[in-house]
C-alpha cells in the first residue's frame, strides 16, 4: 500500500472531526448582542414623573413644580372659594410661595388637617386683625384667605410657625403676600395681584396642604 492511499481515509476522518468540533461552538443560545432588551426595562424608561393631583382627601399627593396637567383642577374665575375643616384645629407650620409655568402658587401647611377657609376677591382698604390698623397690600387686585380654627400658635401659647409674614416676591401675578391677622384662631391672609387672575384651590395631604395656584 503506497503512502498516497494511507492519507486520503486519515485525511476524511480529520475533516469530519473538525466540522464536529466547530457545529459545537456555533451551536446553543444568542450571543448577547442579538438578544432584545426587556419589555420591563422599555417600560420603567417610559414613565413620566407624577404630578400633584387634587382635592380628594383620602388622596396623598406631593406639591410639584411642575407645570399643570391633566391631573390638576381647572382654574375658575370665581368670587370666592370654600373649604371644609379635617380638623377641629389646624396649627400652622409652614408658608411659602412659589412660581411655575402657567400659575404661581401659595402653600399654607398644617400640623394635622385643614380648617375652615374661604378665599375670596376683596377690595381695600384692609386692617390688621385685631390692632385695627390699615394694611397697605401692593397690586391692583386682591384675595382675602380667611382660615377658622387656625393659627401659628397652639392653644398653650407655643408657636408652630415663626417664619416670615410678608412676601414680596413679584411674581407674575402674585406680588405680595401679607399676613393680615392672627387672633382668636383666625387666621387672615392677603395677596396682592398684578391683575385678576382665576386660581384654583388645592387641598393636599401628607402633609396637610392648603394651595393656591394663581392664574398667570
Amino acid at each position: 500500500m503506497t503512502r498516497r492511499q494511507l492519507s486520503r481515509p486519515m485525511l476524511g476522518a480529520l475533516l469530519v472531526i473538525a466540522s464536529i468540533a466547530l457545529a459545537g461552538c456555533t451551536g446553543g443560545s444568542p450571543s448577547p448582542s442579538s438578544a432584545k432588551p426587556s419589555g420591563s426595562a422599555v417600560a420603567s424608561a417610559s414613565v413620566a414623573p407624577s404630578g400633584p393631583v387634587s382635592v380628594a382627601p383620602s388622596a396623598t399627593p406631593a406639591e410639584s413644580a411642575s407645570e399643570p396637567t391633566e391631573s390638576l383642577e381647572a382654574f375658575v374665575c370665581t368670587p370666592s372659594v370654600t373649604v371644609t375643616h379635617t380638623t377641629d384645629r389646624a396649627q400652622i407650620t409652614d408658608v411659602r410661595v412659589g412660581t411655575h409655568d402657567g400659575y404661581d402658587r401659595v402653600v399654607f401647611e398644617f400640623t394635622s388637617g385643614l380648617p375652615d377657609a374661604v378665599i375670596k376677591g376683596v377690595l381695600p382698604p384692609f386692617y390688621a386683625d385685631a390692632s385695627g390698623l390699615e394694611i397697605h397690600v401692593a397690586g391692583n387686585a386682591f384675595l382675602q384667605i380667611t382660615m377658622n380654627q387656625a393659627s401659628k400658635v397652639d392653644p398653650d401659647g407655643g408657636v408652630t410657625y415663626s417664619g416670615p409674614t410678608n412676601f414680596e416676591p413679584e411674581f407674575d401675578q402674585l406680588v405680595q403676600l401679607i399676613e393680615g391677622g392672627d387672633f382668636e384662631a383666625v387666621s387672615t391672609w392677603y395677596l396682592g395681584l398684578d391683575g385678576g387672575g382665576c386660581y384654583r384651590v388645592l387641598r393636599l395631604q401628607a402633609p396637610s396642604r392648603l394651595v393656591i395656584d394663581i392664574e398667570h
